[in-house]
């Protein structure tokens, strides 16, 4: 089975780390609309760095994401990161 490719850093993605981003986020009128599957680290960072509004307003397209300067220098960055690479700041189970 071939493993997805993450939009945004273009590395592919083990299933375990799949994780789905609505372009329009859901409280903002995306719930049925377009999703991508990233990196959950991909994924994370996006929300770490926009509110539902502006990814609504203003980055609702992995172009328009990647055209950011804080997002654009964080997937070169995570590019030489092996493609099982996690944030060693995530949040952990109990377990």
């Amino acid at each position: 089975m071939r493993l997805k490719v993450c939009p945004l850093c273009q590395r592919e993605i083990p299933k375990h780390l799949e994780s789905r981003h609505h372009l329009t986020p859901k409280l903002r009128g995306g719930k049925r609309g377009p999703i991508a599957i990233l990196h959950t680290i991909c994924h994370g960072k996006i929300h770490s760095v926009f509110s539902e509004t502006e990814l609504a307003r203003h980055y609702a397209s992995i172009e328009a994401l990647l055209a950011h300067e804080e997002i654009a220098k964080f997937v070169r960055w995570v590019q030489k990161r092996p493609i099982t690479y996690r944030s060693s700041n995530r949040k952990r189970g109990n377990g």
